[in-house]
């Protein structure tokens, strides 16, 4: 690149870092064009020639945000042999993605606001409908080749993305939940990492994913497999 496309590279990701900061800290009321110009003492103009409007931020750090949680599934899915273990390491992934990449995650969550999605370009929408698919080509490959070992046999109808689908609803949901409830253990919930891992551990069961195991034996697994992912989702912060 020229000194002048470094130089432009370089204050965009200082755009980015400071809303991303703003987002997490204040929520996406508080980020405007306005004050990003102001805290970075930039004519506002000079904003607007990165990006268009705030949704656009949004979705930029959004996708940052995307590309890590794939990144993670990558991965993930290298640390462990089997396909049940390797189903297992995608889940354990998910857990640490919401908690030691948090800010990341409260990002991720904003996307899915309507307004902020409608706003955001055609150009930036498609490359994080790119990074969804190949997330989801990375889950969904896991269960094609449970399924062609003869680990898993799926109903008739009930695709491999269909299938993940349901993992995926158990898991982000429920992470959401517990970032923004603050009164679950008030209600009865008093580990709800723990249930989460318990309900994707009956569904491979229930689907009589082999080999099957105790809940014991998947959590030994987890913890095997999480200080590896942990040491890798911190790699490129």
């Amino acid at each position: 690149m020229t000194r002048k496309q470094r130089e432009i590279q370089e204050r965009e990701q200082q755009i980015l870092a400071l809303a991303r900061a703003i987002l997490v800290r204040e929520g996406y009321q508080a980020l405007s064009m306005d004050r990003l110009a102001a805290e970075m003492e930039y004519a506002k103009g000079t904003i607007y020639n990165h990006f268009p409007n705030k949704e656009e931020i949004v979705a930029a750090l959004a996708l940052k945000s995307l590309e890590k949680r794939r990144k993670m599934f990558e991965r993930a899915a290298l640390l462990a042999q089997g396909s049940r273990k390797r189903m297992t390491a995608i889940g354990c992934a998910c857990d640490i993605y919401a908690s030691e990449c948090c800010e990341h995650f409260a990002v991720e969550q904003m996307l899915r606001i309507s307004a902020i999605w409608e706003k955001s370009s055609q150009t930036r929408q498609k490359l994080i409908q790119q990074c969804e698919f190949r997330s989801m080509s990375i889950v969904a490959g896991i269960v094609r080749d449970a399924q062609a070992a003869g680990d898993l046999k799926l109903p008739v109808g009930l695709s491999a993305e269909e299938f993940v689908f349901g993992f995926w609803s158990l898991t982000y949901g429920s992470h959401a939940l517990i970032s923004s409830s603050p009164s679950l253990a008030e209600i009865g919930i008093e580990n709800p990492v723990r249930s989460i891992r318990y309900h994707g551990w009956t569904l491979m069961n229930g689907f009589g994913w082999q080999p099957l195991e105790t809940f014991e034996q998947t959590e030994a697994w987890t913890a095997e497999l999480a200080e590896g992912i942990v040491k890798h989702a911190h790699e490129d912060e």
